[in-house]
């Protein structure tokens, strides 16, 4: 690997990084403890291992796109790529900062259809690049599931928050 090659991979990690700091931001706390839950949900302590992994193939993925192709060469698939994770950093403020999981329901079909989109512009450039999105294809499908489950057990919750909001 260059030198070149590295700091690309570097700067898709500081990318994918700099998504993933709005979990930080807007952590789940008190609110989202005090919330109902499907009983299918996972334990929290799964959720950051099981991201990282996600983040860091989000990243290498990006990266084997760049190294085949130039951001020049994959102007518009990297425009998707950079779309879905603003939509992946939205998440967590939608959810977790606004309490809406309803507004972070309709989100998450956007990130998800984004995720799809890429791994569909990406898979003629490299297939590897495209099938290291499907895990995060399927995650994001199950925390849409997730999303909605605790939208629908909590809306007397979530309109008490829109109105005093």
């Amino acid at each position: 690997m260059t030198s070149s090659d590295a700091l690309a991979l570097a700067g898709f990690f500081v990318a994918c990084l700099a998504a993933a700091m709005t979990g930080a931001l807007f952590r789940p706390g008190l609110w989202y403890e005090g919330l109902a839950k499907p009983s299918w949900r996972p334990p929290n302590w799964l959720f950051p291992p099981a991201w990282s992994v996600l983040y860091a193939t989000i990243a290498v993925s990006g990266w084997l796109v760049w190294r085949q192709e130039g951001l020049a060469g994959a102007a518009f698939p990297f425009a998707v790529y950079g779309a879905q994770l603003l939509l992946n950093a939205a998440w967590s403020a939608l959810f977790f900062g606004l309490r809406r999981p309803d507004l972070a329901f309709g989100e998450v079909i956007l990130l998800w259809l984004s995720i799809l989109a890429t791994i569909l512009v990406f898979r003629p450039l490299n297939g590897l690049a495209a099938a290291l999105l499907l895990p995060y294809l399927g995650w994001v499908g199950f925390a849409g599931m997730l999303n909605f489950a605790i939208w629908r057990l909590n809306r007397r919750e979530a309109n008490r928050c829109v109105a005093a909001g």
